[in-house]
């Protein structure tokens, strides 16, 4: 007798404590992961995160004076979107959504030297993949794009991000990874890749719409703005009616600055009011159970 199986087998979503379970083993996992594995991952992430970026940049470009402030944004978070989603689907890693193997050292599956380990060649590998897209963007003279005017974008944003005072970029940077992991939360609830895209699409907008800061996504924006500061042509300068002096934040100490303030809050959004808030309400039961096993 042939058997029919349900239509709903395969698209039928995680519950939460299963989300929970799912996110802590995918830890566990991506931690054990070798040395030249994660950081070639760590650069595909920052390679696709430059891609949201771009994305986002030419998204913007034309939409002063002609969009309401609002809605500009919000386009743009829509296609920086594509960055998390070619993470999640095309299998790469970005440091800010390992903040999430947090789950899995507070069940006692990680030990810290792990976890801090993978979160540094991630990050590295990050850093090295937005760096070089941005290098390659330079060297297409994408910033010529628009009359000069996706350049402009780019230098712009690039400079509102280094001028950010230490604290403020540590809260945006609290934001901004609240929601990125929330954006993987809610993909693991769910098997199906089109879902899992939708799914992680509203997060993801939001952050870029409200301003908040992505260490990954600014080592690109940043990165992309120092060099065309540094290696525009003349031609680039006059058609978009500027001087380089303009931007006196965009220089490396900004950068810096920039990525470590943005760094150390996305850590804490991410471990503390993703990673921690779900272990607490899912997870800790099942460490105590364990414990009280052994």
């Amino acid at each position: 007798m042939e058997s029919h199986s349900s239509p709903l087998i395969g698209i039928e979503g995680r519950l939460p404590p299963e989300i929970a379970a799912k996110a802590e083993g995918d830890g566990v996992a991506k931690a054990g992961q070798d040395t030249v594995t994660l950081l070639v991952l760590g650069v595909l992430g920052g390679a696709f995160i430059a891609f949201g970026a771009i994305f986002s940049t030419v998204a913007l470009t034309g939409a002063e004076g002609a969009l309401p402030y609002g809605l500009a944004r919000v386009i743009a978070g829509l296609a920086f979107a594509l960055g998390l989603g070619l993470v999640l689907l095309g299998g790469a890693q970005i440091f800010t959504g390992d903040v999430l193997m947090v789950m899995a050292w507070a069940s006692g599956r990680l030990a810290l030297p792990r976890i801090l380990r993978a979160w540094a060649l991630v990050w590295i590998g990050n850093l090295a993949g937005a760096v070089g897209t941005a290098l390659l963007v330079l060297l297409a003279e994408h910033h010529m794009n628009g009359g000069g005017q996706v350049g402009v974008v780019a230098l712009r944003t690039a400079e509102a991000k280094a001028a950010l005072p230490f604290g403020k970029a540590v809260i945006l940077g609290v934001l901004c990874n609240t929601l990125v992991c929330l954006a993987v939360w809610l993909s693991l609830s769910s098997r199906p890749p089109a879902h899992r895209l939708i799914l992680l699409t509203l997060p993801i907008a939001a952050f870029v719409a409200a301003g908040f800061e992505h260490a990954v996504a600014n080592m690109y924006y940043i990165s992309i703005g120092l060099m065309i500061k540094a290696r525009a042509a003349e031609t680039f300068w006059q058609a978009a009616q500027l001087q380089p002096t303009v931007f006196s934040h965009l220089d490396l100490a900004g950068f810096a600055r920039n990525i470590a303030a943005v760094t150390i809050g996305n850590v804490i959004g991410g471990a503390v009011f993703v990673a921690g808030v779900y272990w607490l309400l899912y997870r800790r039961s099942s460490m105590l159970f364990g414990s009280l096993r052994r």
